[in-house]
C-alpha cells in the first residue's frame, strides 16, 4: 500500500486517505476504533467530488455517521475501490465489474460487449480487494474483517458485484447492499445465478433497490424476479432481506445518496 494523499471532505471529520495498491486507487475513511467495515465499488464516487461522475458523490461517510449516531453505534470504516476505466482502457470498469463465473457457466449475454469473456477480470478484482486491500486498510484501524462486521455496497454494475462478492466470499462479507443492479446485461439466467449463489439465509443480510427513472425504469421485471427468487430461497422479507422501489429517483449518485441511509440502517441494526 502506497499513500498517495490525504484530503478533507466537507461534513466529514478528519481526512480521507487515498492509497495505491499495485496500480489500483482506493479512498478510505474511518473513525477511531470502528467495529464495522464497508467496501464500496466505484470508489471514484464515494468521497471526492473531483473524481466523481458529474461531481456528485454518495456522501456515504456523512450518511453513515448520521445513521450510526441514531443507532448509538460507531460509524464504519468505509473503503471505496476505484474501477480501472482509463483512456487507454475505456471498458475497464465493465471488465472489473462484470461477474465472470455466471458467463462461464451458461448465463446468456443480452447486451453485446466491446470485450471478450477472457478480458473480464472481476474474480481477480474481488480477490485483490478481499486478500490485500481490505485486510491492509482494516489493520490500520485494528479491525479484523469478517462476515459479522463487513458489508459490500455497489450500484449498477457495482450492484451486481456486491451480490457476486458476497456469493463468492460469504465468510468475509455478511451483507450485500445492491443499488439498481444492472440486470439488463442478461436475462433471468443471471438473476438465477447470482441469487442462487448467495449463502443460505440465516446469518447474512440482503438489500436490493431501484428507482423509476433512467436505466432504473427498465429494471422492473428482472428485479421482481430477483425478489421472488430470493424469497423462494428462504430470504425473509423485512427481516434479513429488503427490496425497495424509490419513485422519482434514477440511476445516479444523487439518487442513491438520497436513500443510502435506509440501507446503512438495515445493515447496522441488529
Amino acid at each position: 500500500m502506497k499513500i498517495v494523499k490525504q484530503f478533507q471532505v466537507r461534513g466529514l471529520p478528519g481526512n480521507v486517505t487515498r492509497a495505491e495498491f499495485n496500480g489500483r486507487l482506493v479512498d478510505f475513511w474511518g473513525p477511531a476504533n470502528p467495529t464495522h467495515v464497508l467496501v464500496a465499488h466505484d470508489g471514484q464516487n464515494i468521497f471526492d467530488r473531483g473524481t466523481a461522475t458529474n461531481r456528485s458523490t454518495w456522501k456515504l461517510a456523512q450518511n453513515a455517521i448520521r445513521v450510526a449516531d441514531e443507532l448509538g453505534k460507531t460509524p464504519p470504516l468505509i473503503i471505496g475501490v476505484f474501477h480501472s476505466r482509463t483512456a487507454a482502457d475505456p471498458e475497464g470498469r465493465y471488465k472489473d465489474l462484470t461477474p465472470l463465473q455466471p458467463f462461464h457457466n451458461g448465463v446468456k449475454t443480452v447486451v453485446e460487449a466491446n470485450f471478450t469473456l477472457n478480458e473480464i477480470r472481476s474474480d481477480k478484482y474481488l480477490q485483490h480487494i478481499s486478500d490485500e486491500i481490505l485486510p491492509s486498510i482494516s489493520s490500520l484501524y485494528s479491525l479484523t474483517p469478517s462476515s459479522a462486521n463487513t458489508a459490500m455496497l455497489g450500484s449498477s454494475m457495482g450492484g451486481l458485484m456486491a451480490l457476486y462478492g458476497v456469493g463468492l466470499r460469504p465468510d468475509l462479507y455478511g451483507t450485500a447492499l445492491s443499488f439498481s443492479p444492472h440486470w439488463i446485461i442478461s436475462d433471468n439466467s443471471l438473476v438465477e445465478y447470482l441469487i442462487d449463489a448467495l449463502p443460505k439465509p440465516g446469518t447474512h443480510k440482503l438489500w436490493m433497490s431501484r428507482g423509476t427513472k433512467g436505466h432504473d425504469a427498465n429494471y422492473g421485471p428482472l428485479q421482481n424476479y430477483a425478489d421472488e427468487r430470493a424469497q423462494k430461497n428462504g430470504w425473509r422479507l423485512h427481516h434479513d432481506f429488503i427490496t425497495r422501489i424509490y419513485p422519482r429517483t434514477g440511476h445516479n449518485q444523487r439518487s442513491w445518496q438520497k436513500y443510502v441511509d435506509d440501507a446503512l440502517r438495515f445493515w447496522l441494526e441488529k
